[in-house]
């Protein structure tokens, strides 16, 4: 299973609905799209098998975070999400079999 998927699995395993995998535009990708209550929630998955490079939610740096904004705006657009829509950028590091969640991470 990859780490994508697996991250999928505990999100839906705390009662977010999984709404689309991999979204990519010409702004960059977001690896998963979910609903939690109100929230369009977008989700950065990062994996490590250890920590000698740094906790995995280290990795998203401000580059990163840029890029998943714009590609967010994209799908509110694409996708006809009123400007209102409650949403948030959340991470899921894994280290190991360690799964770190942050929610309303940037």
């Amino acid at each position: 299973m990859c780490y994508e998927e697996a991250a999928a699995s505990y999100l839906q395993e705390q009662g977010f609905k999984i709404l689309q995998r991999n979204f990519s535009s010409r702004f960059g990708e977001i690896d998963l799209i979910a609903k939690e209550g109100k929230y369009l929630v977008f989700v950065e998955v990062k994996y490590r098998a250890t920590d000698s490079g740094g906790h995995p939610l280290e990795a998203v740096d401000a580059r990163k975070r840029r890029r998943i904004c714009k590609t967010a705006e994209f799908y509110l657009l694409r996708y006809g999400y009123a400007e209102d829509t409650p949403c948030r950028f959340d991470v899921v590091g894994m280290l190991g079999d360690e799964v770190c969640h942050v929610r309303n991470a940037f």
